[in-house]
């Protein structure tokens, strides 16, 4: 599949996605957030917008970070946790300071452009799987080479938003999509779900896990604060 049909299939997907995610029924299971940063596991953390941060996911998550940490222990390597539970106000403050950068960086542009754009990778703050505790963002640092690897679109933390961070992206190095392939394996292997638009973006236990496992129901919902 060529680039523009392989892109085109996923933006189907995506509006499909969204349009679907409400009508997914929530049985919470009132599972606790634990923060990774007292878990003793072999992780990095990417430097958060907010400064207070503690990196806080659900009781199972956690256990499944733990696991994958181990498996990388294993090939010299280490997950960075970009990003977890954010609350509302954390996410709009994301969402602004990427609005702003890129009116900055491109004042030629509509505002209503760029906010179209940036809602392709960032959701608003009360539709983001974010807000559940369920989701994780993350990349991973090779010790041996002392860098974070390269999935196609990075460079070390920092990700170029486009259409090549489709996770199965045709036109990546063939270095990157090994890379990507381990990060997705990792992950799949706990039975977390890649989003449809962000290779570094996974869920587990919410809205967008039940409706790509074809589950009845989720089983977290979102924690404000």
């Amino acid at each position: 599949m060529n680039a523009q049909k392989y892109c085109e299939k996923v933006e189907r997907e995506y509006r499909r996605h969204q349009k679907l995610l409400p009508t997914i029924l929530i049985k919470e299971n009132n599972c606790e957030l634990i923060s990774l940063i007292e878990s003793g596991f072999n992780l990095v953390f990417e430097p958060s917008i907010n400064k207070k941060y503690k990196y806080m996911v659900r009781e199972a998550v956690f256990e499944k970070i733990g696991r994958i940490s181990k498996l990388l222990d294993k090939e010299e390597k280490k997950l960075i946790i970009r990003s977890v539970w954010r609350s509302f106000d954390h996410q709009r403050l994301l969402w602004n300071d990427k609005v702003a950068f890129l009116h900055k960086e491109y004042p030629d542009k509509q505002l209503e452009e760029i906010e179209e754009f940036v809602s392709y990778f960032i959701a608003p703050a009360t539709k983001s799987m974010h807000s559940t505790g369920g989701a994780v963002d993350a990349l991973i640092y090779d010790l041996k080479n002392d860098c974070v690897m390269d999935f196609g679109t990075n460079d070390g933390l920092k990700i170029e938003l486009n259409d090549k961070c489709y996770p199965y992206h045709p036109f990546i190095t063939p270095q990157a999509r090994k890379n990507r392939k381990l990060l997705i394996d990792l992950f799949e292997e706990e039975d977390f779900v890649v989003d449809i638009k962000e290779y570094w973006h996974f869920d587990y236990g919410d809205a967008s896990w039940a409706l790509e496992k074809g589950k009845e129901h989720a089983i977290y919902g979102i924690i404000k604060e």
